[in-house]
């Protein structure tokens, strides 16, 4: 597995639908934000990208944004084909590794127990929780 930086297109967005609607099923709620977005939408987030690539194959994706003194991990994606293979948790090193000595930032649904689980055993602390829109819930970790 190859994890560079990669620029969105068409086949990070099938991706990313595919991914979050895992997370829609794991939590109950389809509402999430990233998967409701269009293909125009997701190529005009101002984003970094890191894919991991498998034989020219997109399996995962992380994007965040950034400042000087944080790092906000907006997204996580992994191909549903390609879960349980530490996808997830080389791409989520990775970031860490970029981020340097600045704070780490992710939310996620309250209710997606393996997300939770990558975070916390990548040092996350749980910091709260909140309710976005009316009956979605999120909880924000930082490390």
């Amino acid at each position: 597995m190859l994890i560079s930086e990669i620029s969105p297109d068409k086949a990070l967005f099938d991706l990313q639908r595919a991914a979050y609607a895992v997370e829609a099923e794991i939590i109950g709620d389809d509402r999430i934000p990233p998967l409701r977005e269009s293909l125009a939408e997701l190529l005009a987030e101002p984003l970094h990208w890191l894919g991991a690539m498998e034989e020219q194959r997109l399996l995962g994706a992380v994007a965040w944004t950034e400042s000087d003194d944080e790092v906000d991990i907006d997204r996580l994606v992994v191909a549903p084909a390609a879960h349980r293979r530490g996808i997830g948790r080389a791409l989520v090193t990775e970031v860490l590794a970029r981020a340097g000595e600045r704070r780490i930032v992710v939310s996620t649904g309250r209710d997606n127990v393996p997300a939770r689980t990558l975070y916390e055993k990548l040092g996350f602390v749980l910091k709260g929780e909140a309710e976005p829109v009316p009956g979605l819930w999120v909880v924000d970790y930082a490390r």
